[in-house]
């Protein structure tokens, strides 16, 4: 009887160990790590420089780096040197329900004196620069068999044509945008890179098309630059770059999974999620300062709205703007979120016609990753089931 009753307490503390550890295990942020290119898809070479070694290199700098936490869960798309289809890199990250998925790559040009940092979300663009991007990196596709009827309707030479297929930009983009900006914060902060464009960029990548969480494609810099090649091209510079990266990720998971209740790493407070708790930014000038805010009041959004309003989000940067006029290429009636980053949004309307107009309005003036949102009583709601 003894015996017995000793084998059930076993089992039951075998149970709740067990149960705990499952517990554990589905609580943990999962992060892919995509290290771009590789086997006979050399990516850019300059110098010597071989991008496909040197993003992966980085890649497992930032896995290491980020194992060290237990509460990260690392997948890798490759850890060695091995050629993997764009769209199975995009459905490593899904089988896994990662949480975030990073592609890791870096720049090249003819010209080179280029340097500096991008980074990239998933969506259209008419930018030259952002679409000479995604086509080279989307030129991979060719290299994989039968890619003609894999990516059907999907011409790499023309991103445009990646319209004609499901892009679930709307559900990701602001996630995506937030961490691609904490990456490029630490990139110029902590690294003292050049972040060219000044901010996060959006173009239409076919690795991040698929990948169906918040994902961004980095561009660490430019291996055709002979002194930004070295660097990248040694152990040193990589390891700054993962150690980059890495708190940024960190940071990132304190925001959007912890709720800025982590102790993982000693990084910069984080703030509110940007779904659940977006307050409208507001400017209180001194009283000295009375006369610019006559002319701010146009532009200004002072208080939340109330019911269901659309607008068109033009822009996201880390950077604070006075909302006028001339910071928005001309354009009035801008407003702004902050949480992670500074959200910057044009007009506001209840009709989503009228929206659309915006929207064109928008991309006349150069805005053209612009797209429509939906706020209800201040706070972001899915514009598909508000169209819905």
């Amino acid at each position: 009887m003894i015996n017995l009753n000793i084998r059930k307490q076993s089992l039951v503390a075998l149970f709740v160990f067990c149960s705990a550890m499952v517990f554990a295990q589905g609580n943990k942020f999962k992060v892919t790590l995509d290290a771009g290119h590789g086997d006979h898809d050399f990516g850019a070479v300059y110098n010597g420089h071989i991008e496909k070694n040197i993003n992966l290199g980085i890649t497992l700098k930032v896995g290491k780096i980020l194992e060290r936490n237990s509460s990260i869960d690392v997948i890798y798309t490759r850890k060695t040197d091995v050629f993997i289809d764009l769209i199975e890199r995009a459905n490593i990250a899904n089988r896994a329900d990662a949480n975030i998925f990073v592609s890791i790559h870096c720049n090249a040009n003819k010209n080179t004196v280029a340097d500096g940092t991008e980074t990239y979300v998933m969506g259209m663009s008419k930018n030259a620069s952002n679409l000479e991007a995604a086509k080279r990196e989307n030129s991979v596709v060719t290299l994989e068999k039968d890619y003609k009827q894999k990516y059907q309707g999907f011409d790499p030479n023309k991103p445009e044509t990646m319209l004609g297929m499901t892009i679930m930009q709307e559900e990701f983009i602001e996630n995506s945008i937030a961490l691609a900006g904490k990456i490029q914060d630490r990139f110029v902060q902590d690294l003292g890179k050049k972040s060219r464009g000044g901010g996060v960029k959006q173009a239409p990548y076919m690795v991040l098309h698929k990948a169906y969480m918040p994902r961004v494609l980095i561009e660490n810099g430019f291996i055709s630059n002979p002194v930004e090649g070295a660097k990248l091209d040694s152990e040193e510079g990589q390891q700054e770059i993962a150690e980059a990266i890495a708190q940024a990720i960190i940071s990132y998971k304190k925001d959007f999974f912890d709720g800025g209740d982590s102790n993982d790493s000693p990084v910069e407070k984080p703030s509110q999620r940007i779904e659940s708790k977006s307050t409208t930014e507001t400017i209180s000038p001194k009283k000295e300062d009375a006369a610019e805010k006559k002319t701010e009041d146009k532009v200004v959004e002072t208080k939340s709205e109330k019911g269901l309003v659309f607008k068109v989000q033009i822009s996201a940067s880390p950077t604070k703007l006075e909302l006028t006029p001339e910071n928005f290429k001309g354009l009035k009636n801008i407003s702004c979120n902050h949480s992670s980053l500074y959200i910057y949004m044009y007009g506001s309307t209840s009709s989503y016609e009228e929206a659309k107009k915006l929207l064109k309005e928008a991309v006349a003036k150069g805005y053209d990753s612009a797209f429509i949102i939906a706020l209800k009583d201040g706070k972001r709601v899915n514009l598909k089931d508000v169209i819905k």
